[in-house]
């Protein structure tokens, strides 16, 4: 494996970091023998909104895609905090419309909520022990929707037993508009309906009479707002494997970890350098989408 440091040592041979990404990724695909798209948001560095997976994205895998050879597969990097779920259900539809369910999920560092939902489309998930995953509870304005309504159900208990609370918790939650609990109950039921199709015409397709029970059980852990606690909690391979996703440890190959680590090196690098890219969208080919300033630009 290429470590940061090697990486960056390779910047002083006069090949640019475009070069150096390029090149990691062709060498991941020569050992898989399988397609490669790396999506990566540059939310480490960058707080723009735009690191967040949005419909924008689907013109950056349409590129990434184009070229292709579809038998082959994909081997799918994700580097992401997550996004919209409408949108990361357009990608996904999209990406299984061309390469069908063989689709393999690697997350070298963190691919949280929407993030995770992606990977839950995907036959396999390889993680490290440095990966994360996360809960797949949609939030808005940057609230976790199951939190909001763990918070209303609270309400109305105690509004209930005790009617001197009603006027507490009616300052309380007076901060939400009309509506905007069934929105939130919408938004939890249709990631968890979309996830649950996702993960029985995929992951578990090959049990079909076990398929629905495996999937409900992952949608009960990842999608349960009183289960995770914390819409940002971090999930091992260890703990995505207890859940019941299918998980290859990535120390398990050791020539496929170089290669992936090396990979992700020379993104977060050029991440490192150059704090106004939000995105990166690429494949083995080259074929490249970069986001700077709310504007794809290719590279």
């Amino acid at each position: 494996m290429s470590s940061w440091a090697e990486v960056l040592d390779e910047l002083s041979t006069r090949k640019t970091v475009d070069d150096i990404r390029r090149e990691k990724l062709r060498n991941l695909q020569d050992y898989s023998g399988r397609n490669v798209i790396a999506y990566y948001s540059g939310f480490l560095t960058n707080k723009s909104s735009d690191v967040s997976i949005n419909d924008s994205d689907m013109n950056g895998f349409m590129n990434a895609v184009y070229g292709l050879d579809r038998t082959k597969g994909l081997d799918l990097i994700l580097h992401t905090p997550g996004g919209t779920v409408s949108a990361t259900g357009a990608i996904v539809s999209y990406l299984r419309g061309v390469f069908g369910t063989n689709i393999r999920c690697m997350v070298p560092q963190i691919a949280m909520s929407a993030g995770t939902m992606t990977a839950c489309a995907c036959k396999e998930i390889v993680m490290g022990k440095h990966s994360s995953i996360g809960p797949i509870d949609p939030q808005f304005g940057g609230i976790s929707c199951g939190e909001i309504l763990e918070e209303f159900e609270k309400a109305y208990k105690e509004i209930t037993t005790k009617p001197a609370s009603i006027p507490v918790w009616q300052v309380m939650i007076s901060k939400y508009a009309p509506a905007f609990v069934g929105q939130c109950q919408k938004a939890v039921d249709f990631s968890r309906e979309m996830v649950q199709e996702w993960l029985e015409s995929g992951m578990f397709a090959n049990d079909p009479q076990t398929a629905k029970t495996k999937a409900t059980k992952v949608i009960k852990a990842l999608g349960d707002h009183g289960i995770m606690k914390q819409h940002d909690r971090h999930i091992s391979a260890e703990e995505a494997k207890r859940i019941g996703l299918t998980v290859f440890n990535l120390e398990d190959d050791q020539t496929l970890q170089d290669l992936l680590l090396t990979v992700h090196h020379s993104f977060m690098l050029t991440f490192s350098g150059a704090e106004d890219i939000v995105k990166i969208i690429e494949n083995h080919l080259g074929n490249a989408m970069v986001l700077r300033s709310r504007i794809y630009r290719p590279s």
